[in-house]
C-alpha cells in the first residue's frame, strides 16, 4: 500500500511539472523555402460595409487586422518573398447545395463571397468578394500566386498545396480570415501536408456571438498545434532578416 501511494505520489509530480506549460517551437526560416499565406483578404470580412462585418468587425478592430496584414504584406514584398492568396466565392451553381452546417448556410443567405460565375467578374470590383482595397497593390502586382478558390475553410477544395509544392515551399506564415474558420482549417490541412506553419495570431479575426468567441477557439488551438505563433511584429521581423 505505501508503495502504491509513493508511486502515485511520483506520478502526480512528474506529470505536472511535465505539463505546466507546452514547449516552444519555432518554424525554420528559409527565405527560399518560406511563403506568406494570406486567407480570404476580401471586403464581406474586412470591409465595414461587408455582409460579415457585424459578426467580425469588433475582432478586426481590436486586433487591428487590416493595418496588421497590410504591413505583413509589405514585409513580404520588401523581401521578395512570395506571396500567396487563398480566396472564398461561392458562382450561382454552388447556392444548389442540399446541404451545409451554419455558418455555410449564413454566408449563402447573406449572399457573402458571392460572384456572378467562374470564368464571368461582371460586378467584382468593389464587391464584397473582392480584395480590401489596401491590399490590392500587393495581390495585383503580377507576382502574388492567387489560388483557385476554397468552398467550405479549408484548401482541400483548391489548388493552393500544389502551387506551394511547385515553387518548392516548405515553411508557411500564415494569415487572414477568419481565425477559427478558414485560418485555422489551413493551418490543419498545410500541417497535416507536411508544411512547417507559423500563424500570425493579430493578422487576423474571427465572428464573436454571444458566448462564441471564434477568435479565443482559434488562438488556444494555434497555441496547440502551430509550429510557431508570431505577432505581426515579429513576423515582420523575421521576414526582413532582423
Amino acid at each position: 500500500m505505501k508503495s502504491n501511494l509513493l508511486f502515485s505520489l511520483l506520478f502526480l509530480l512528474l506529470t505536472s511539472t511535465a505539463f505546466a506549460q507546452l514547449p516552444e517551437t519555432t518554424i525554420t526560416f528559409d527565405p527560399e523555402r518560406t511563403a506568406v499565406v494570406v486567407t480570404d483578404p476580401q471586403n464581406d470580412f474586412l470591409h465595414e460595409e461587408g455582409v460579415a462585418w457585424g459578426a467580425v468587425g469588433a475582432s478586426v478592430v481590436e486586433n487591428d487586422t487590416r493595418n496588421n496584414l497590410e504591413a505583413l504584406m509589405a514585409a513580404t514584398k520588401a523581401a521578395d518573398l512570395p506571396l500567396f492568396i487563398s480566396p472564398h466565392y461561392y458562382y450561382p451553381t454552388d447556392h444548389g447545395w442540399e446541404f451545409a452546417g451554419p455558418l455555410e448556410v449564413l454566408m449563402h443567405t447573406i449572399g457573402m463571397f458571392d460572384r456572378t460565375g467562374a470564368l464571368n467578374v461582371d460586378g467584382f470590383e468593389g464587391s464584397g468578394a473582392d480584395w480590401l482595397g489596401r491590399l490590392k497593390p500587393y495581390i495585383e502586382d503580377g507576382k502574388t500566386v492567387v489560388s483557385n478558390p476554397h468552398k467550405v475553410y479549408g484548401p482541400e477544395t483548391n489548388d493552393l498545396v500544389l502551387q506551394l509544392r511547385k515553387r518548392g515551399i516548405d515553411t508557411i506564415i500564415l494569415a487572414g480570415m477568419s481565425a477559427n474558420l478558414c485560418t485555422e482549417s489551413h493551418l490543419r490541412e498545410l500541417l497535416e501536408q507536411g508544411f512547417e506553419v507559423a500563424v500570425v495570431e493579430d493578422a487576423t479575426a474571427a465572428a464573436i456571438f454571444p458566448e462564441l468567441n471564434g477568435y479565443t477557439a482559434a488562438t488556444t488551438n494555434f497555441a496547440f498545434i502551430a509550429n510557431d505563433v508570431l505577432s505581426t511584429d515579429e513576423a515582420v521581423s523575421l521576414i526582413a532578416g532582423n
